[in-house]
């Protein structure tokens, strides 16, 4: 498998599967190349596995433990593979069957966290979205990468997960750039329709909408789009995929950065001086 991250998260994840494969062969008398000869292979991909350069297969799991004398183990040390490729997931795999699987996958760590934090540099977020504006995300999001189309089941489960800003005890902290504003994104109308939206959710006690806005000089220039879920993940979104990290220094640098650009934003009359702004420009 490639390495598809440097994220501490992954790599550290990956650390732990391998001392884990490298232990059994410890406990089992064997040296790396005995266990390559008891699963007909080179012992240069045994010692790949043991240091965390090759992440192993569910096959070679089954092999390793095998030609140790421990399928006991067999089963655990797959679940840790999957948890280890769960922190990475390309879009072609995430959506490979559809965006609305995509979109209920989400559900269960929506409806746990009681924190949310997220920022967007480019389109706002999922939570804060009308009908029509996730139609068109969704909808551009399909033509370019999905050849699925299930636009509109996608669409009613982001409506679904929506219900979370109304239910429980839950905190919504969000910070979009300016230029989300007027990205240009579908039509006057549902960028309309989104603008007096976002002014009807900031006014929920438990919700507050920031804008930075685009000036010269600014302290930090904008990143990556993320959410942070608590203080027990963050979960970003690439160009190529789906990052998911639970490291706590990794989880803390964008609760950094999130403040960071909270402290720029601006909010109540000045944010809402933004919204009508964009609004007026659309006439």
């Amino acid at each position: 498998m490639a390495d598809i991250s440097g994220s501490s998260s992954v790599q550290q994840a990956r650390q732990l599967l391998a001392d884990r494969l490298r232990e059994l062969v410890k406990d089992a008398g064997l040296e790396g190349k005995d266990l390559a000869a008891l699963c007909g292979w080179h012992p240069s991909k045994v010692s790949r596995i043991s240091t965390a350069k090759t992440q192993p297969s569910a096959d070679d799991i089954r092999a390793w433990c095998r030609a140790c004398g421990a399928e006991n183990q067999t089963d655990d040390l797959i679940a840790s593979l999957r948890t280890v490729e769960g922190m990475w997931v390309s879009w072609r795999r995430m959506e490979g069957a559809g965006l609305r699987r995509a979109q209920e996958a989400r559900l269960p760590l929506y409806e746990r966290t009681r924190w949310f934090r997220a920022y967007s540099p480019g389109l706002f977020p999922g939570l804060l979205q009308t009908f029509g504006y996730t139609e068109d995300v969704l909808r551009a999001v399909q033509q370019r990468r999905v050849p699925v189309d299930d636009v509109a089941d996608a669409v009613a489960a982001r409506m679904e997960r929506q219900q979370v800003l109304y239910e429980g005890q839950r905190r919504f902290a969000f910070l979009v750039e300016e230029s989300t504003l007027s990205n240009g994104l579908g039509t006057a109308e549902t960028q309309a329709e989104q603008l007096d939206h976002l002014l009807t959710v900031n006014v929920l006690s438990n919700v507050s909408v920031g804008v930075v806005p685009t000036r010269l000089g600014r302290e930090r220039m904008p990143v990556e789009g993320f959410w942070i879920f608590d203080k027990a993940q963050v979960n970003v979104e690439l160009v190529s995929g789906y990052l998911t990290l639970t490291q706590p220094s990794e989880v803390a640098a964008y609760a950094d950065t999130f403040a960071t650009l909270a402290d720029m934003a601006v909010y109540g009359d000045k944010a809402r001086a933004l919204l009508a702004k964009a609004r007026d420009s659309l006439v």
